[in-house]
């Protein structure tokens, strides 16, 4: 069974969106200093899973559904602890974009895995019954 394309879409999309939200954040919107564009860089790590994504690679999405994790965490810490009001709403905005890419990701993966499940449960049990046969 084919996952649905709006889950690989909207995996896409937000992670698009997410690499230029990061991007006018870090660089435009409420940079740390003004001037300062160095935690920009921080979008390259998910240039790296961005051709897989698109290209419905399902290593790419399993463990850039991990990685994407630690873009949360640093939306959380600093939606906790910057000053800057329009720094907050930026790192919220980065909150929700990780969560629809992870569970975009995971919906897509979905049918996979159980596939997968399904394939391992079959060979276990004919490794299973040739081995009482003997």
């Amino acid at each position: 069974m084919q996952p649905p394309k709006y889950f690989h879409i909207g995996a896409i999309g937000s992670l698009v969106i997410l690499i230029a939200w990061l991007l006018a954040w870090e660089t435009v919107v409420a940079p740390l200093r003004p001037g300062s564009w160095i935690l920009a860089l921080k979008v390259l790590p998910l240039l790296i899973p961005l051709g897989g994504v698109i290209k419905r690679d399902i290593y790419t999405l399993q463990w850039s559904s991990m990685v994407i994790l630690l873009y949360f965490t640093e939306g959380v810490v600093r939606a906790w602890s910057d000053k800057l009001e329009v720094s907050r709403f930026m790192a919220m905005g980065e909150i929700a974009l990780v969560f629809i890419y992870f569970a975009c990701a995971l919906l897509y993966l979905r049918p996979y895995k159980k596939a997968a499940k399904k394939m391992a449960k079959e060979l276990l049990e004919k490794v299973n019954s040739t081995k009482s046969t003997k």
